[in-house]
C-alpha cells in the first residue's frame, strides 16, 4: 500500500512540474499587461526558458541524481519550486522573473527524471506498465485541470492566487515525499565535467539508455504541434471539440488501450504500434479532408496513437534499463530530447501550414512516424547484436 500511494505522490508532483509551464500559458495575457514594454516575444520566453534549461542540461541533470540521490534531488526541486512560485507573485523586474523561471526550470527537470526513475522501481513488474503510462499523463492532466481551476483564480486581474496555489502544491508535496521516500545512500562524488562530456557520449552511445528518448523526440514534435495548429484547420464547427477532445482522448488511450496492450507486448514494439497508427490516421486525415466528419475522426485517431506512443516511451525505460541510475540518465536523455521535440515542432509545423496549407500536417507528421518507427527498430537490432 505505501508504494502505491508513493508512486501517486511522484505523479502528483509530476503535476505540479508540469504546472511550471502551464501557469504562465494561462496567465499569459497578465503577465504581458504586467511587462507591456517586452511584447509577445518576451513573455513568450518567460513561457519557454523553462524547457530551454531542460533542452540543454536534461542528460546532465540524469548523470547528477544518479549521484546526489533521488530523493534529495526530488525533494529539493519541490521545495525549491515552491519558494520561485511564491516570489513570482511579486512585482519582479523582468530581469528578476527570467532568473526565477531559470531555477524553475532546475526544478522541473529534476522532478521529471526523478519521478518516472523511482516509480520504476516502487512498482511491482505486473503493474509497471500501468503506473509508467500514469506517469506519462501528467502533462496533459495538468493542463485539463488548470483549464478548470486557473480562470476563476485568475479572474480579479492577478496572477497571485494561481502562483501561490501552486506554491503550497509544491511544498506540500515536498513534505509528503521526504516522509514517503527511502532514504538516499551516501552520496558520491560528483563527477568532473570532462566526465559529464565522456558519459553524455555513454548514455547516446547505449542502444538500451537512448532508446526511449529517441524515440520520445517524435512523440513530443507531433504532440505538442498538432494539439496547437491541427484545431483550427478544421471547420469552424469541429475547432472547439477537437481542441479539448484530442488532449483527453489521447490520455484515455494511453491509460486504457495502452496499459491493455502493454501485457502482450513490449514498450518498444507498442511505441511502434502507436506510431503505425499514426501513419494510418494521417493517410485518413489526407483522404478525409474535405469531408468534415472524417478530418475529425482521423484527427481524433491521431491523438489517441500518439497517447500509445506517449505511455509506452516511459514504459521502456525500465524495460530497457535495469539499475536506478542507468534508469535515471534514461529519464535525462527522454527529458532532453522531449525538449527538442517540443521546441521545434510547432514552429516547423507553422512553417510548412504557411507555405503549403493544410497539406503541411501531412507532410509533417508522416516522416516523423516513420523516424520514429524506424529508431526503435536500428535500436533494437544494436541491442540484439
Amino acid at each position: 500500500m505505501r508504494a502505491v500511494v508513493t508512486v501517486l505522490a511522484l505523479w502528483l508532483a509530476g503535476l505540479g512540474s508540469a504546472a511550471q509551464f502551464g501557469k504562465l500559458s494561462f496567465s499569459f495575457d497578465l503577465m504581458a499587461a504586467r511587462y507591456p514594454e517586452h511584447g509577445a516575444a518576451g513573455i513568450g520566453l518567460i513561457v519557454s526558458i523553462v524547457g530551454i534549461v531542460g533542452l540543454v542540461f536534461g542528460t546532465t541533470a540524469g548523470l547528477l541524481v544518479a549521484r546526489v540521490g533521488p530523493r534529495r534531488a526530488i525533494v529539493a526541486a519541490l521545495a525549491l519550486g515552491a519558494v520561485v512560485s511564491a516570489l513570482q507573485t511579486l512585482p519582479l523586474p523582468y530581469a528578476a522573473l527570467i532568473l526565477t523561471r531559470v531555477l524553475e526550470g532546475v526544478s522541473h527537470l529534476a522532478i521529471v527524471v526523478v519521478g518516472p526513475t523511482m516509480i520504476a522501481g516502487l512498482a511491482p513488474p505486473r503493474h509497471q506498465g500501468l503506473a509508467m503510462t500514469l506517469w506519462s499523463s501528467f502533462f496533459g492532466v495538468t493542463y485539463a485541470l488548470l483549464a478548470l481551476i486557473a480562470p476563476p483564480l485568475l479572474a480579479g486581474g492577478s496572477v497571485a492566487a494561481l502562483f501561490l496555489t501552486h506554491a503550497v502544491w509544491m511544498a506540500a508535496l515536498a513534505v509528503i515525499l521526504a516522509l514517503l521516500l527511502p532514504r538516499d545512500p551516501a552520496a558520491p562524488p560528483l563527477p568532473s565535467i570532462g566526465g559529464l562530456v565522456r558519459q553524455h557520449g555513454t548514455i547516446y552511445a547505449s542502444p538500451r539508455m537512448a532508446a526511449p528518448a529517441m524515440g520520445f523526440v517524435f512523440y513530443t514534435a507531433l504532440y505538442v504541434a498538432l494539439l496547437t495548429l491541427l484545431p483550427p484547420l478544421l471547420p469552424e464547427g469541429q475547432r472547439a471539440l477537437a481542441a479539448a477532445g484530442m488532449p483527453l482522448l489521447s490520455i484515455a488511450v494511453s491509460l486504457t488501450l495502452g496499459v491493455w496492450g502493454l501485457r502482450y507486448i513490449s514498450a518498444v514494439q507498442m511505441v511502434q504500434a502507436g506510431y503505425g497508427a499514426g501513419l494510418v490516421a494521417t493517410l485518413a486525415l489526407w483522404a478525409g479532408w474535405d469531408q468534415p466528419v472524417l478530418a475529425l475522426v482521423a484527427a481524433f485517431a491521431l491523438a489517441g496513437a500518439m497517447g500509445i506512443v506517449q505511455g509506452a516511451s516511459f514504459a521502456s525505460i525500465p524495460q530497457l534499463n535495469d539499475t536506478a541510475g542507468d534508469r535515471a540518465r534514461a529519464s535525462g536523455a527522454v527529458a532532453q530530447l522531449g525538449n527538442v521535440g517540443t521546441t521545434t515542432g510547432t514552429p516547423l509545423l507553422a512553417l510548412l501550414i504557411a507555405q503549403i496549407g493544410p497539406a503541411g500536417v501531412v507532410v509533417f507528421a508522416l516522416p516523423l512516424c516513420a523516424a520514429g518507427i524506424l529508431l526503435h527498430w536500428i535500436q533494437a537490432r544494436r541491442r540484439q547484436a
